[in-house]
């Protein structure tokens, strides 16, 4: 399990990597690729060895669901790890987790995954919003990724992250905070775009309204100041990316 854990998280960390590059290109001006886990699976397919690599991305990503189904049984080895609320958090991961490796196996099997994004996202809403008080569920599920996303951003500012990790040595530990801090921020905050979305979704009833990463992060680039923002942000991702890398070597299992 602890093995499983960390291929795990290096197989997430190239994911936010790849996506943060790709979100990169984007800021300079190329339309034609994907930022999201779909278009980093077919970056990496297009790679020498590709169809490994996305063999063994799509594997860590089912080792480390794995290991937060048991911390979501069993309790974490983080402080308070077996309280309820953490033991949620766990399964929270663990879901997320599931479908992305799910997707990248597939995907690496030749029966489909790495999809949009942003059709997942307009497909799921359309779906809660033809449920009874469907409206109110796609404005509830909103609510909860733009909550996910500022308590991911604050947790980052706060340094949560360290109680996670086990002893990290004193020359590396600013490296990690800096990774953690600014990786952390900018995922939360494209958490934040995307769960906006869902909510003007259900306000308007409307699932094309609903983004999912790839155009959350696009949106970005039409702010008044422009690419700039997108391309911090990109930045961000991908040190969120050597964070998990990080993190696969410190992390408390």
């Amino acid at each position: 399990m602890e093995a499983a854990a960390r291929w795990g998280l290096v197989a997430y960390g190239v994911v936010y990597l790849l996506i943060g590059l790709l979100a990169l290109r984007i800021a300079f001006g190329d339309r034609e690729h994907q930022a999201d886990s779909g278009g980093a699976l077919r970056e990496l397919a297009r790679q020498p060895l590709g169809g490994f690599l996305v063999w063994a991305i799509g594997i860590g990503l089912a080792g480390l669901a794995l290991w937060r189904l048991s911390e979501a049984l069993s309790g974490a080895a983080r402080p308070n790890g077996h309280r309820p609320r953490e033991r949620l958090r766990s399964a929270a991961r663990f879901a997320v987790l599931a479908v992305l490796s799910t997707s990248a196996i597939a995907f690496a099997a030749g029966s489909g995954g790495g999809g949009s994004s942003d059709e997942q996202s307009r497909d799921l809403t359309s779906r809660v919003l033809d449920l009874p008080v469907g409206r109110w569920l796609a404005g509830a599920l909103g609510l909860a990724v733009v909550g996910i996303g500022v308590w991911s951003a604050v947790r980052a500012l706060r340094r949560t992250f360290r109680e996670e990790l086990g002893p990290v040595p004193a020359r590396l530990r600013r490296a990690v905070d800096v990774l953690g801090v600014a990786g952390g921020v900018s995922r939360g905050l494209v958490f934040t775009v995307a769960g906006g979305f869902v909510v003007q979704a259900a306000v308007r009833y409307d699932p094309n309204e609903a983004k999912g990463l790839d155009d959350s992060l696009r949106v970005l680039a039409g702010t008044p100041v422009g690419p700039w923002l997108l391309a911090a942000v990109a930045v961000g991702l991908m040190l969120y990316g050597l964070f998990l890398f990080a993190s696969a070597r410190a992390h408390r299992v």
